[in-house]
């Protein structure tokens, strides 16, 4: 069985929003039988380990209505500007949430979140040589969020104790320890 035995008919729209799009998708399986599945349709998403010459990790205290709490996170951002490169988003990230600027830049991973609902990929990139610039914050959450600078080997125990529960942060954070341990 391959993805060739598959077929995407189409998608029937049932809601479209700001930036997220939920669609009931029609698909035929490799014995010709039709099903359906729901799909959030995504532009996708970036996220930044900012490393700064000592290894410290930048990381945000981030209020998120889903679950109506604080969460750790390393800065992030949706792809929601049509044809943006998703570097370019990163670094416009970077600067509106941490209010930070890098030199070197390297990707470090494409992942998908969540490919049992929907088509998004998240982009991890690795910021390294920074300096500061002024934020951007865009709504409440950003212009609450605690901007915060810690050894990333406390960032990596944060994701043993379980103070660190996302997802991107838990790859990007173990990704760069990977990579700067060779």
């Amino acid at each position: 069985m391959s993805p060739a035995d598959f077929r995407h008919l189409g998608d029937d729209p049932v809601y479209e929003g700001y930036i997220w799009n939920v669609v009931v998708g029609r698909f035929v399986d490799p014995s010709g039988a039709e099903f359906t599945r729901d799909v959030v349709r995504s532009p996708g998403a970036v996220a930044i380990v900012a490393l700064d010459d000592a290894e410290h990790v930048v990381l945000l205290g981030h209020y998120r209505p889903s679950v109506d709490r604080v969460v750790v996170e390393i800065p992030a951002g949706m792809r929601d500007i049509p044809g943006e490169d998703p570097l370019d988003t990163a670094k416009r990230e970077l600067r509106e949430e941490a209010g930070l600027e890098a030199a070197d830049w390297e990707l470090l991973h494409v992942f998908l979140p969540a490919p049992g609902m929907t088509d998004s990929t998240v982009h991890v990139y690795s910021a390294r040589r920074l300096r500061t610039v002024a934020r951007e914050t865009h709504g409440p959450e950003e212009e609450h969020m605690d901007v915060m600078s810690v050894p990333l080997e406390d960032g990596l125990a944060m994701i043993r104790d379980g103070s660190i529960e996302d997802a991107k942060t838990v790859i990007g954070l173990l990704l760069a320890a990977r990579r700067m341990s060779g």
